[in-house]
């Protein structure tokens, strides 16, 4: 063994030649297939082969899971979009989240610590979790096919809370994540600049000649933008997040470089969030902009919020000719909007059968899924609109109040950590991550919030992140008295 140049006691040098010799094999298969069958057939085995690296990464690397779960949350309506893979991806992430979970069962065997889950907000998505999957036997259901395809989007991924939880356990992987996504969010943001001033690729065309499209993407002889995402609220609802977490990044122990960066990346975020023409997104980085003067106590920076109060009084308020500036300001004044003034118009309509189904109508009893599967339906007739109305019609007031009660739980324990945290670092982590929750919890009234990719993914890691701060915080004070008590024993 040693004449071949290696250790076979060298755990990574064997890890790289078994690698090697597994590509060899791939590629050798992979020619044979290509010469029998063709282009197509010839790539099959070597996306299997890929596929089965992929899956063993995921099972003994969570970390690595975890980042690729986000980055692919990020992506996956892209690639679906662009039209070249059939495979529905959606199983892709609903596979992702099993193997992490599998791993997490696979861990409990040498590392047991269920410590984590010990919260009530942790009980609480649980009980979401539960209620959702029962809704199946909604006797007011009138399809349960609709559930097998909500299912997914809603409760499912919620399973990604306890994966947040479990396996981010130190301050560098948080800081690992959330330089990931601040490039995610670039990417995301020039992308999107590159359809405002150069145009949308051929497949991104593909329905702006459909009329009820044309209605609702094309306002004032401007095609709003959704970058990289399903929609234009997917997309901008993301920016203003990114832009959230910016504005509280700038509040940590970084210097003075990388705060004048953040702020940068802060500005732009929030301007290409106007490319989108969502009106309701306008409002979560001003609604945040109350929490952060709240929590911060701080006259320097309650001068600077009056200072900006005035500046987007003036900004809503000033005449202009400008459809986008026109749109952001209608996102001010409502009741002037006709659009808002329907939706009002249509939750009224809903509220007796709302007040008369504790348990609602049936998971995915409206909009798309109600449509397709019992369009005869009551519900099916009403658009949502509406993240806390959806609920409240398909799973009634009962569940109105548990998903209430997990926006309520986040924000409580994200105050009540912030203060409580020592460490800068993670005080600065938490922080955001309450702000993001606080305008997500906002804008979920006007739009739908934490249904599409990444959002329905990146949600639950706020809420995690909620949660590992203060303990990751409690540990490392806990460590440092522990040193302490130490050296004055030693002392001694």
């Amino acid at each position: 063994m040693r004449n071949l140049g290696f250790s076979i006691n060298s755990k990574g040098k064997l890890v790289y030649i078994i690698a090697a010799v597994v590509l060899v094999i791939l590629s050798i298969i992979g020619a044979v297939f290509i010469a029998k069958y063709g282009y197509k057939g010839g790539i099959l085995p070597i996306l299997l082969g890929l596929g089965g690296l992929f899956v063993y990464a995921v099972l003994r690397l969570p970390r690595f899971g975890i980042m690729a779960l986000l980055v692919m949350a990020y992506f996956i309506m892209f690639i679906i979009s662009i039209g070249l893979i059939e495979f529905p991806l959606g199983t892709l992430m609903d596979g992702m989240l099993a193997l992490l979970a599998i791993g997490f069962f696979m861990q409990q065997k040498y590392y047991k610590n269920f410590k984590v889950f010990n919260n009530p907000l942790s009980y609480l998505i649980l009980l979401w979790i539960v209620y959702n999957i029962i809704q199946v036997f909604n006797p007011n259901a009138a399809s349960q096919l609709a559930w097998v395809y909500t299912i997914r989007s809603v409760a499912v991924v919620m399973l990604s809370y306890y994966i947040f939880t479990y396996y981010i356990i130190s301050a560098k992987f948080i800081r690992s994540i959330i330089i990931l996504w601040l490039c995610l969010g670039i990417f995301a943001a020039l992308y999107a600049m590159k359809q405002e001033y150069f145009g949308f690729f051929p497949f991104e065309e593909w329905n702006h000649f459909d009329p009820l499209i044309q209605s609702l993407l094309f306002i004032d002889g401007h095609w709003r933008k959704n970058s990289i995402f399903s929609d234009p609220v997917a997309f901008s609802y993301n920016m203003a997040a990114c832009s959230i977490l910016c504005i509280a990044l700038i509040t940590g122990p970084y210097k003075l470089r990388n705060k004048i960066i953040l702020g940068c990346l802060a500005a732009m975020f929030a301007f290409v969030m106007t490319y989108s023409g969502t009106r309701a997104s306008y409002i979560l980085i001003p609604a945040a902009g109350i929490m952060f003067v709240i929590m911060k106590m701080d006259r320097y920076i309650l001068g600077l919020a009056i200072a900006g109060a005035l500046g987007l009084l003036v900004l809503v308020n000033i005449p202009t000719g400008n459809v986008t500036l026109y749109r952001f300001q209608s996102a001010f004044k409502p009741n002037d909007d006709a659009s808002y003034n329907v939706r009002k118009a249509t939750q009224k309509k809903i509220q007796p059968f709302i007040q008369s189904h504790p348990i609602g109508g049936g998971l995915g009893g409206s909009g798309v899924w109600g449509v397709r599967f019992a369009p005869s339906s009551f519900l099916a007739k009403f658009p949502p609109d509406s993240g806390y109305v959806r609920v409240a019609m398909e799973l009634g007031w009962i569940g109105l109040f548990i998903i209430c009660s997990i926006m309520f739980a986040g924000l409580y324990f994200g105050i009540k950590n912030y203060f409580s945290i020592r460490d800068p670092e993670l005080k600065t982590y938490c922080f955001a991550m309450t702000l993001i929750i606080f305008a997500i919890a906002i804008g979920n009234f006007p739009q739908e919030a934490i249904v599409q990719y990444p959002m329905n993914i990146f949600f639950y890691l706020f809420l995690a992140l909620i949660k590992v701060t203060k303990v990751l915080d409690d540990k490392k004070y806990a460590e440092d008295n522990n040193i302490e008590e130490k050296k004055i024993r030693y002392i001694e």
